[in-house]
């Protein structure tokens, strides 16, 4: 038996979604199941600590499904020597299409190649992070290949993976609805779910 057939096994066990990675949400059924039922109150799985401010400031605006996978990431980078900061969390889709400006009708460098609608930061399931020596951003470090690996063994999908466009920083969680869509087809499913008021997750 491989290692992702027993972590699926242990997952439809515990009745959590069933993807092979061991998450914050499989994590914290386990605990619930073997340590305690709760933690002041709240699932094991949304009672990761709260880390610094800056981050904090953008997990807060992120879904509640994708701020204790943000959360677990920032600690588990700490924990292996490295430290990093969510930078950018939810963005508006105005805020997008001012992104998307720069470099093209507004002066400066193109950061962002997707318009309103089309960035999973505009559906709070998509994060940034930066790479920081004290209180110095380092944009171009070999430490966001070590980050990337570590999201994606919390089930993130890593934009450093991505062939088309690498985008180091990113990390999104992919619903499970969405498992075998490309990513313009979730986005298309996304557009439509926050026009009929449809939870993105559900």
């Amino acid at each position: 038996m491989e290692l992702h057939e027993m972590i699926e096994a242990v997952q439809r066990a515990l009745g959590v979604q069933v993807d092979g990675r061991a998450g914050t949400e499989t994590w914290g059924a386990i605990y619930a199941a073997l340590v305690q039922k709760s933690i002041a109150g709240s699932p094991p799985e949304q009672a990761i600590a709260k880390v610094d401010d800056r981050s904090e400031a953008n997990i807060t605006t992120l879904l509640p499904e994708v701020q204790p996978l943000a959360r677990a990431l920032v600690q588990k980078a700490a924990t292996n020597g490295i430290q990093i900061k969510v930078i950018s969390g939810l963005r508006t889709y105005a805020e997008q299409d001012a992104l998307y400006a720069k470099g093209r009708s507004e002066p400066g460098k193109k950061v962002t190649n997707a318009k309103g609608g089309y960035s999973n930061h505009n559906f709070g399931i998509a994060f940034d992070i930066g790479v920081f020596s004290g209180n110095r951003y380092l944009g171009d470090a070999p430490q966001y290949k070590a980050v990337g690996a570590l999201g994606m063994e919390l089930g993130l999908e890593w934009g450093g993976s991505w062939t088309s466009i690498a985008d180091q920083p990113h990390f999104q969680l992919r619903p499970s609805w969405a498992a075998a869509l490309t990513e313009k087809q979730m986005l298309a499913q996304l557009r439509d779910r926050v026009s009929a008021g449809t939870a993105v997750f559900a």
